[in-house]
């Protein structure tokens, strides 16, 4: 576990406010934006709806990406996102994304939080060599 990596993965999707997460529905890639970023007990989670499309993409084939980009310069995590039905921690989303609270509940069915396992984060531009960083 890279603890000062995953704050970095975190302040720069958090800064960056909107990332894009792509899945595979079939043999098709499927993307869209998200903006949900927690560290919690040292992994990075995301969140979602049990109900969506892209949960069921996951539960079917885990292997994900998620992709940021700010002030010229990108962030990139790939790895296998895993399903957390910790109260806690969607608690501890809820938290820190209260307008979340208008379509989710930590005690609801629907409301599905995932972290990142075996996840690389690559922090890319235009002017320096890539940097990666094992989560």
């Amino acid at each position: 576990m890279n603890q000062e990596g995953l704050e970095r993965v975190v302040a720069f999707l958090d800064e960056a406010g909107t990332y894009y997460l792509a899945t595979a529905d079939g043999d098709q890639p499927r993307v869209r934006p998200f903006g949900t970023a927690l560290l919690y007990d040292g992994r990075l989670y995301i969140q979602t709806g049990k109900v969506k499309d892209v949960s069921k993409q996951l539960a079917a084939n885990p292997k994900a990406e998620i992709c940021a980009f700010k002030d010229g310069k990108w962030l990139r995590v790939a790895g296998r996102l895993i399903n957390d039905d910790n109260h806690d921690i969607k608690v501890a989303m809820l938290e820190k994304m209260p307008h979340l609270k208008n379509m989710y509940s930590a005690d609801d069915d629907n409301m599905q939080m995932l972290y990142f396992e075996d996840a690389t984060a690559t922090f890319s531009s235009f002017t320096s060599e890539p940097e990666v960083v094992s989560l």
